[in-house]
């Protein structure tokens, strides 16, 4: 009997299943997903099967422990607290800094546009409809934000660098604007933004700065151990108020962690959610989510501490290589171009000769998946330390496909250009 409904609503089982079943049909569901171990990745950061076994072990640990109650689990408290103090640590936090272990990158936006609001409101109750001012290549979660809460988002466009421009967020900024934001890279150019310049400007009209480092936040302070001149973007500038990073992403931990950290203990004040009159009594959060994995909690600790700071660093000089080599390909290619220039390992290539979604296409039909902008239109890749296993073959690939539009052997399809 298949375990595989694949028509019609599935029901709950009569009696259960063994698990070997039930491995057979689950190793089915996933027969037509990328080997993120030796393939291309997407949304897959893979440090090693010793890193990946780490993780397992400590998630496995503390999978029934709830990261929500810390006097029934302390354990999981002094986790959280190392690994606030240890991200600190890396990203400039000073002695008044703090910060909160959120689910991922989306959830910490979210609470940092929440404490920036409830800041505004506090200095500024009469203004009816404060907004965020955004450069256009800022991460939707913003978006997500704002509506969530009842606030507008104004989003500006960005230089010929694929950087935030602070000439046009100067000219747009007004007693309305609560928060600004930047990105250490942004998602779709892998740029990191003038975030000094950009935190003179917030210091001016004092407006609440975010620096969005969920991508970059721990693979950034090991590169600028050996690539100098690496844009600087951390709480240690002055007019940064909050920072969010993923460890989930270049911290290689398991799916469901991040940080949100901010400059001064007082500003994280306005995240925290409250409510006192239930039966139950008071009900306090810091997160927006009630009931969080401990596990996710045990796992980041550990791969944090498997790895320290020359195994972290020993990735990330990998992972530069892996992008240096990528670049290289793809700019041998006739008719190929790199968009703008790249600090860490999120890289965009276009195309003024060709339609570059048909080329997409093209590696989509050969089984690469394929990360696609749609303004200007390109190609997107997040590379990894597992993109070393499929360089060769989608460099290979990309070039034969190619020639085969030189040649008019590709067809327009209809596509929807969603983010990877």
């Amino acid at each position: 009997m298949t375990l595989l409904n694949l028509h019609g609503r599935k029901t709950l089982p009569t009696r259960g299943q063994p698990w070997n079943e039930l491995q057979v049909a689950m190793s089915d569901l996933r027969g037509d997903d990328p080997d993120w171990r030796y393939g291309p990745p997407l949304n897959v950061y893979y440090a090693g099967e010793d890193v990946l076994d780490v993780a397992r072990r400590a998630y496995a640990m503390f999978i029934c422990e709830d990261a929500m109650a810390p006097a029934a689990f302390p354990s999981l408290r002094r986790m959280q607290d190392d690994i606030i103090a240890i991200s600190l640590s890396l990203l400039g936090g000073g002695d008044d800094a703090v910060g909160t272990m959120t689910s991922g990158g989306t959830e910490s936006i979210m609470l940092a546009v929440r404490s920036a609001h409830r800041a505004f409101r506090a200095r500024h109750p009469g203004v009816r409809r404060p907004h965020l001012l955004l450069p256009s290549s800022a991460h939707p979660a913003y978006d997500k934000a704002a509506d969530l809460m009842g606030v507008d988002v104004v989003r500006v466009s960005i230089g010929g660098d694929y950087r935030a421009s602070v000439d046009v967020l100067a000219q747009c900024i007004s007693l309305e604007t609560m928060m600004m934001v930047a990105s250490a890279p942004s998602l779709p150019f892998g740029a990191i933004d003038p975030v000094e310049d950009i935190a003179r400007l917030a210091r001016e009209y004092e407006v609440w700065l975010h620096v969005d480092a969920c991508i970059g936040g721990f693979l950034a302070p090991h590169v600028a151990r050996f690539l100098p001149g690496l844009p600087r973007f951390d709480l240690s500038i002055p007019g940064v108020r909050s920072l969010s990073a993923d460890l989930h992403k270049f911290g290689y931990a398991a799916k469901g962690a991040s940080v949100l950290l901010y400059a001064d203990a007082e500003d994280q004040e306005y995240q925290h959610f409250e409510y006192f009159d239930w039966p139950k009594g008071v009900y306090r959060t810091d997160t927006l989510s009630g009931t969080r994995p401990g596990g996710a909690v045990a796992a980041a600790w550990a791969v944090l501490h498997y790895l320290g700071e020359s195994g972290y660093r020993a990735l990330a000089q990998r992972v530069m290589h892996i992008r240096d080599r990528y670049i290289e390909g793809i700019e041998r290619i006739p008719g190929l171009h790199l968009l703008g220039a790249p600090h860490l390992s999120v890289i965009a290539f276009g195309s003024d000769e060709y339609d570059i979604h048909l080329i997409g296409d093209a590696m989509q039909a050969r089984g690469w998946p394929v990360g696609r902008l749609s303004n200007p239109a390109a190609l997107h890749m997040t590379l990894t330390p597992g993109h070393d296993q499929s360089m060769d073959a989608y460099l290979s690939d990309l070039e034969r496909a190619v020639h085969q539009r030189e040649r008019g052997a590709l067809r327009s399809q209809s596509r929807t250009v969603v983010a990877d």
